[in-house]
């Protein structure tokens, strides 16, 4: 297909059968290959997975490791090089979350390197806009194009409000929504001169309604969405189409560590016992019990087909929505 975004309205605007099937089989495909990163990956391809975005240039914060990992690699599969963007180091030194690391991100690269396309990284803040600005401007240089941005990066930590010292509140907010903006601004003029581009971004279920000890988290969630719908008004008459994926509870270092755990037996009326192995296993019952699919923690697998959907021409005349992957807990948004 064209890849000048106002071109493709006018010239064969409807999706063919064919060319939706072949979008829905490379997420399948995606998912059968992403659901045992740590595995050894299949290689093998057949014509109906395809290669739906064959050449494109992606961008994925957040790449190394859970949903931004399983992106990358999904991405990679359907034929785009792909950047990997990571912090790779503490962001929030009260958060129970390990951080991820380099080699994490390089072995990101690995995989997505096994699949035959061009991979370059680069560790910076999200927070830090110039440092953003000149990834782009070197990315753009390398492969004369920026296509795809999938803002993913993102923290959380839980604090009731009335305790909250300052920090608490501005981290959370700096890194997750300012963070997720400052992606979208450095990114995004490169879409503009080209009339063409496709921009995701993750928000979360906890966007979507109240969390116990998470207004921070909350806050910055909800507003990722707001963002998303400003920018989708903004940049489409540019060609550019801007989204939200909203994840559910993902089986992330995010939510693997005894501090979520205490909230989650919180939300359920327990007590934490502060043996991370027993609350982990109370955690996990109490989270079964709530989920509607009778899943605790989502496969980051699972959301990586959404995002080559939403990457894809066969999304073009998607913008200004969210897509939600919540394994049923969307059910109890209004």
């Amino acid at each position: 297909m064209p890849s000048n975004g106002k071109q493709q309205l006018t010239t064969g605007s409807s999706v063919t059968r064919r060319g939706f099937l072949a979008v829905g089989s490379a997420a399948l495909g995606a998912v059968s290959l992403t659901r045992n990163l740590e595995g050894q990956m299949s290689q093998t391809r057949t014509e109906a997975w395809g290669r739906i975005l064959n050449g494109k240039v992606a961008i994925v914060t957040g790449a190394a490791r859970g949903i931004g990992r399983s992106t990358a690699v999904a991405l990679a599969h359907s034929g785009a090089n792909v950047i990997g963007i990571d912090i790779c180091a503490v962001v929030d030194p009260r958060s129970g979350v390990e951080p991820a690391t380099r080699a994490e991100l390089d072995q990101t690269g690995e995989m997505v390197k096994s699949e035959g396309v061009q991979w370059r990284s680069f560790v910076l803040d999200q927070r830090d806009l110039p440092s953003l600005r000149r990834a782009a401007e070197n990315i753009n240089t390398e492969f004369g194009r920026i296509d795809i941005l999938f803002a993913n990066a993102g923290i959380q930590a839980f604090r009731p409000l009335l305790e909250m010292e300052d920090p608490d509140w501005h981290i959370q907010i700096d890194v997750n929504l300012t963070g997720t903006a400052n992606a979208l601004r450095a990114f995004a003029p490169y879409m503009v001169k080209q009339e063409h581009g496709r921009i995701i971004m993750t928000t979360s279920t906890q966007g979507r309604h109240g969390t116990l000890n998470g207004s921070a988290y909350s806050a910055s969630k909800w507003g990722i969405i707001g963002l998303m719908k400003s920018a989708a008004i903004e940049l489409g008459r540019h060609g550019i189409t801007v989204n939200c994926l909203v994840p559910g509870l993902i089986d992330t270092a995010l939510t693997r560590h005894e501090e979520r755990y205490e909230q989650a037996l919180q939300v359920a009326g327990r007590t934490p016992s502060g043996d991370k192995a027993v609350d982990e296993e109370a955690a996990r019952k109490a989270l079964q019990s709530k989920s509607i699919l009778g899943v605790p923690w989502i496969d980051p697998a699972e959301m990586a087909p959404v995002v080559v959907f939403l990457a894809s021409d066969a999304a073009r005349m998607v913008s200004g929505a969210t897509y939600d992957v919540t394994g049923g807990d969307s059910a109890n948004n209004v």
